[in-house]
């Protein structure tokens, strides 16, 4: 460092503790439900969130089928060097609310995976923006793949960024489906 930044004290640092449950137990409690039930477990606390929801400190508050919605804090531990929240994070809430979209969709036995993912961010998320609020719709849903929309929006209404996904859609290794007829 050179010049007044090197002469400042610096601040206290600033702590974040995170814990999170064994993601394998997660999987295998989702394989063993239908997609709407594991995410209504979730958000009942029947089964905890995965590791990486965990971390950023997101939360599924509304699931029905082919749709979702989660929020997450604007909070300074998500923000970049410019003092916003990293589009990574952003990214992250998006692709994740319209992957628990598309999850809510599939039977017990199937399973999905992103194959595709285009997002357009619209404006800073800042300190200002408060919670910030995701909505994931499914506009397609095939036997093979989904396709669905995501909206992000702070807490003043105001539209952050908007995105698209295209899922593949597979049965489960190994999973018991019911019988059919």
């Amino acid at each position: 460092m050179t010049g007044d930044a090197a002469s400042r004290s610096p601040e206290p640092s600033r702590r974040r503790i995170v814990e999170w449950a064994d993601p394998r137990a997660i999987a295998a409690a989702g394989q063993a439900l239908a997609g709407i039930d594991f995410l209504r477990a979730l958000m009942a606390g029947k089964i905890p969130p995965p590791p990486a929801i965990q971390l950023l400190g997101i939360e599924l508050v509304s699931v029905d089928p082919g749709t979702a919605r989660m929020c997450m804090p604007a909070a300074e531990y998500l923000f970049n060097p410019l003092g916003s929240v990293h589009g990574g994070s952003l990214a992250t809430l998006l692709d994740s609310v319209m992957g628990c979209a598309v999850h809510a969709t599939l039977p017990l036995g199937r399973g999905y995976t992103t194959l595709e993912f285009k997002l357009n961010f619209l404006r800073a998320a800042t300190e200002r923006s408060g919670l910030l609020t995701a909505v994931g719709q499914v506009v397609h849903a095939g036997r093979q793949q989904a396709v669905a929309e995501g909206r992000l929006s702070d807490a003043s209404g105001r539209l952050v960024a908007t995105a698209s996904t295209t899922c593949l859609l597979f049965d489960l290794p190994g999973a018991r489906t019911p019988p059919a007829g």
